[in-house]
């Protein structure tokens, strides 16, 4: 038995941290809750430090062949952890104006971020499981936050029953596996299934089940019902949490099991993953022009930019998993800003969460309708920006995989779906407010981050080539 603690030392420290909020916020009055949210950031800062300290080091298994600490996990969890302090850098004022500025809001997010730290770096399907579940109930709970919406409770009741079908699918799969190959573990589970036949059809169920609960943790179609009205009725800064990082632990989960574990079943995967990824690009960015929700037509997007990420996996490549991994993050940085953005435009009594919201955006607030501009063409991938890049990179690994008819229509849906994110930029520029505008009221912190935010669209061009770099490290860093 291997029981090497300084692996899981991220993990520990954002858990305990965690833990010392939920205590400390109960003798914390209502004008104090300042500090459960800076002790907050400071797990997530010293979490994604713990995990970038140890990239680059070799792969090392322990906690008895449960864990695996290599440069991908130390990856993944550094993100989750940068990206989920953003959200909460955002979320500060929005909360605070709806009420639910509590110790309690940080610490669901805190644990929802241990359990995406656990998926990446899980060796084991049962530890995989348990991470999935403490991300997921977390987030269940972050959706219906807002107990006075009734928006808010539907889609909690939505996204509880659903996932829960999911993890159900899940466990079913798993159960097959494991009665098939005798193990749990995901690195003895790839030996085993080198010995089975491709044409074992219980192989293949186990399969099906694996990736279609898979699909419905992405929200790729068809099992992406889920994901408007979870965006749509979620606050908008629980919203921007589950739009974000775990669509990184999503990935991280996807190149756990179906790479590290079920490699050589490639060609039966990939079938099914090109079906999810042609009906996900395809009908998320048909259904996205119909929206007059900006939040609904995000979630629309984002099931889309779920299809593309799907590109780069089915690859099958060293190169096209990496490209998957880079656009994850770029595109946790996007819906970000995205979500950021109608979180600076909000004030208390007001969401606004509709496009017509954003009528005349540039004669009130020309920085934020330039900054909005730049998020919206590096989600549409309009160069020069990272989106084009990413999304460049993923489409390349499926040229490289002989599978151009798949670049091609990926292509043709993405022109298709720029249509939506060049409306928003025409009502910002070009349509006369219908009302008297409203003035932003948000806090000089949030107006640097949102600016940040955006303008990195740009700003990380330079360092693209050393950003895929590192993504490439990672991805060669498993243990395959």
């Amino acid at each position: 038995m291997s029981f090497d603690f300084q692996a899981i030392l991220p993990e520990l420290f954002v858990f305990t941290v965690a833990s010392i909020v939920l205590v400390v916020d109960l003798y914390l009055p209502a004008e104090r809750r300042g500090i459960s949210y800076g002790l907050s950031l400071v797990a997530l800062a010293g979490g994604a430090m713990l995990a970038a300290a140890g990239f680059g080091g070799q792969p090392e298994i322990t906690l008895n062949g449960m864990f695996i600490d290599d440069a991908f996990a130390d990856l993944v969890k550094a993100a989750v952890c940068l990206v989920t302090l953003v959200v909460f850098v955002y979320s500060r004022d929005y909360a605070a104006q709806r009420g639910f500025y509590q110790g309690e809001y940080f610490v669901l997010g805190l644990y929802s971020v241990v359990g995406m730290m656990v998926i990446a770096s899980a060796n084991n399907m049962l530890v995989l499981y348990m991470g999935l579940e403490l991300m997921s109930l977390c987030l269940y709970a972050l959706v219906a936050f807002q107990r006075d919406s009734s928006l808010a409770t539907e889609a909690a009741m939505k996204y509880f029953v659903l996932g829960a079908l999911g993890s159900g699918m899940l466990l079913y799969g798993m159960s097959i596996l494991y009665g098939l190959t005798g193990t749990l573990d995901i690195g003895a589970l790839r030996e085993a299934v080198a010995k089975q036949s491709p044409d074992n059809l219980a192989l293949v169920l186990g399969l099906v089940f694996v990736l279609v609960s898979l699909a419905f943790k992405l929200g790729t179609v068809p099992f992406h019902m889920w994901v408007p009205d979870v965006y749509h009725g979620a606050p908008t800064s629980s919203t921007m949490l589950v739009g974000a990082a775990p669509k990184i632990a999503g990935l991280a989960m996807i190149i756990r099991l179906l790479v590290g574990g079920l490699e050589d079943l490639h060609l039966l995967w990939r079938d099914m993953l090109i079906v999810l990824s042609v009906l996900s690009i395809g009908i998320g960015n048909l259904i996205a022009i119909a929206q007059v929700n900006f939040k609904r037509m995000l979630a629309y997007s984002a099931i889309s930019h779920m299809g593309f990420m799907l590109l780069g996996v089915l690859a099958g490549t060293t190169n096209g998993y990496s490209s998957a991994l880079f656009y994850s993050l770029v595109y946790a940085v996007s819906s970000m800003g995205a979500f950021g953005m109608i979180v600076l435009l909000s004030r208390a009594g007001f969401e606004a969460d509709l496009l017509d919201d954003l009528t005349g955006l540039n004669r009130r607030h020309p920085w934020y309708a330039f900054l909005l501009l730049l998020l919206m063409v590096s989600m549409a991938g309009v160069p020069p920006t990272i989106g084009f890049f990413a999304k460049l990179s993923v489409i390349q690994a499926v040229v490289e995989a002989d599978l151009v008819w798949l670049a091609v229509l990926a292509v043709l849906f993405a022109v298709v779906g720029a249509f939506y994110y060049l409306r928003v930029i025409k009502i910002m520029y070009f349509d006369a407010p219908v009302e008297e505008p409203r003035p932003v009221e948000a806090a000089a912190g949030l107006r640097f981050v949102i600016s940040t935010n955006a303008c990195a669209m740009v700003l990380l061009l330079p360092f693209i080539g050393p950003i895929q770099e590192v993504c490439i490290r990672a991805i060669e860093s498993l243990a395959r």
